[in-house]
């Protein structure tokens, strides 16, 4: 049996939007403008060439519990959690992250930010 973390990974990285909708009135992603920026990720991923085996795959995710910082996404696997807010923040994450492996420091959630 071998060592997994020696065995390349599906994709090269993997960004996951959360698209969590509250029903109860606490603040949430979707409340945010989540799909929207889901759906450009992946249209600039797949426009770029970017998408598929060894390279970058775009999700959907329910909560990840940041909901204080939200909207949020994380790319992996270097577990890079980014607090956006419109087209051209998701633009640069394409750009910079998931092309080039260069996270966007301005766009990095607070770590103390959780529920």
């Amino acid at each position: 049996m071998s060592d997994a973390s020696s065995r390349p990974s599906y994709y090269e990285r993997h960004i996951f939007f959360c698209l969590n909708k509250r029903s109860n009135g606490e603040n949430c992603c979707a409340d945010h403008n989540a799909q929207e920026a889901f759906d450009r990720c992946k249209a600039q991923v797949k426009s770029q060439g970017l998408a598929g085996p060894g390279k970058v795959r775009v999700n959907k995710a329910g909560c990840l519990d940041r909901c204080a910082a939200g909207p949020v996404a994380v790319v992996y696997p270097e577990a890079v959690w980014y607090t956006y807010v419109d087209a051209q923040d998701i633009d640069e994450i394409v750009e910079s992250h998931l092309k080039n492996g260069r996270v966007v420091e301005r766009l990095l959630t607070p770590p103390h930010l959780g529920r």
